[in-house]
């Protein structure tokens, strides 16, 4: 069984060190050369072969074990975002106004940290261990074009994990769901279509500002009269633009919002409502509208199969009162692309103590780092159980 406190001796100094060292240049989504070039010299150091898939940023890498056997993948995304960093600490950003604002530098020192184990137990290893480190997963593009370029068809794996932090759970625990623990995340733009004229003479336009207004307000009915209150959806406009002038009523209004749901068949009922509600709306203002929908990511959902193995794997390294039902969250991960094209399970990291509490994306965003070893031993573990899940099924 592996020991996490003799992992801590042997490896948390070098792993927070690197983790400072992303966290103080931090680079955006599909902009992290330097990020990529650390990730794959670390790698290399530890004689794990880089696999190529013709990308500029972000790196996979294969650890052969001492038989052949299951390949089991473990991801860390690798992005910041661009957030000036507020926190007064040695090691903040060095880089104005982009910061690691989600952690993702955690995540890339905890994958990291199991890489480095896992290298030192290689002639324990029946089979492969892969290490996935994403690129753009703030911009939802990453793990899309990750599978794009080949990674599951070229190079093969049979099973992934996968992790994100959560400042609002203690350090040293890990939560573990069955069932949905991130939403489907889609994207509205929407286009309003008027008459334009003098803000002093309204009778004489057709004003689409106030249907679009309408039309906010209706989209609110949908979550509150179709979706079941046992169920759960979101319908949010975040950007409104139209106008030039106090006193022009404008011809257009561009709108566009995010859509989020659990269940496939509340995902397929939105857009068919939103659409509805936007046409009967545009007709009774006298103005035209559009709707462009867009299907960005499917729900992060955990089968009760891998949940009992992340499980059982998280349990011997930090105990059954280390790890956590946590409530699911309305916000989406790409990692869910991956999910669809290899079977996996998805688990949140507890990185908060009474000073670092600060929610994803806050300027003030930090994490314990002393989780960083917990994760990459989990996720050792995880390779380990994997193995031998995959081999049972296959036997």
């Amino acid at each position: 069984m592996l020991d996490v406190n003799k992992i801590r001796e042997e490896f948390e100094e070098e792993l927070i060190g690197f983790r400072r060292e992303l966290h103080m240049y931090p680079e955006i989504s599909l902009k992290e050369f330097k990020t990529t070039e650390k990730i794959k010299a670390k790698l290399t150091e530890l004689g794990i072969e880089i696999l190529d898939l013709g990308m500029e940023t972000g790196v996979v890498g294969l650890l052969r074990g001492k038989e052949n056997g299951p390949t089991i993948a473990l991801r860390g995304d690798i992005d910041a975002l661009p957030i000036y960093e507020l926190n007064n600490v040695p090691y903040r950003s060095r880089i104005d106004g982009v910061m690691h604002a989600c952690g993702h530098d955690i995540h890339t020192a905890s994958v990291l940290g199991a890489a480095m184990i896992l290298s030192k137990m290689k002639e324990q290893l029946k089979g492969n261990a892969m290490f996935v480190f994403q690129p753009a997963e703030e911009i939802n593009k990453g793990a899309k074009l990750m599978v794009e370029k080949g990674l599951f068809t070229k190079i093969k794996a049979d099973l992934i994990f996968g992790l994100h932090n959560n400042p609002e759970i203690p350090w040293g625990k890990i939560a573990i769901k069955r069932g949905g623990l991130m939403a489907a995340v889609d994207t509205i733009h929407i286009k309003v279509k008027g008459k334009g004229g003098h803000g002093a003479i309204p009778d004489a336009t057709r004003d689409p500002i106030v249907a679009a207004a309408a039309m906010i307000m209706s989209l609110q009915t949908i979550v509150s009269r179709n979706v079941s209150p046992l169920d759960s959806a979101v319908i949010s406009i975040g950007t409104f633009n139209a106008g030039t002038a106090n006193n022009v009523i404008s011809e257009l209004v561009d709108m566009s919002g995010t859509v989020r749901s659990f269940k496939p068949e509340t995902r397929q009922m939105l857009p068919k409502r939103i659409k509805e509600v936007l046409d009967y709306t545009a007709k009774a203002y006298m103005v035209e509208v559009e709707l462009d929908y867009i299907f960005d990511l499917p729900p992060v959902y955990n089968s009760s199969e891998m949940a009992d193995l992340a499980y059982k794997a998280a349990e011997e390294i930090v105990g059954r009162e280390g790890i956590v039902d946590p409530t699911p969250t309305m916000g989406g991960e790409d990692f869910s692309i991956f999910m669809e094209k290899v079977p996996g399970f998805f688990f949140w990291l507890g990185v908060g103590n009474k000073d670092m509490n600060y929610v994803w994306h806050n300027p003030r965003f930090n994490g314990d780092e002393r989780a960083i070893v917990i994760a990459s031993t989990v996720m050792s573990n995880m390779v380990f159980h994997g193995i031998e899940y995959v081999n049972k099924k296959k036997n």
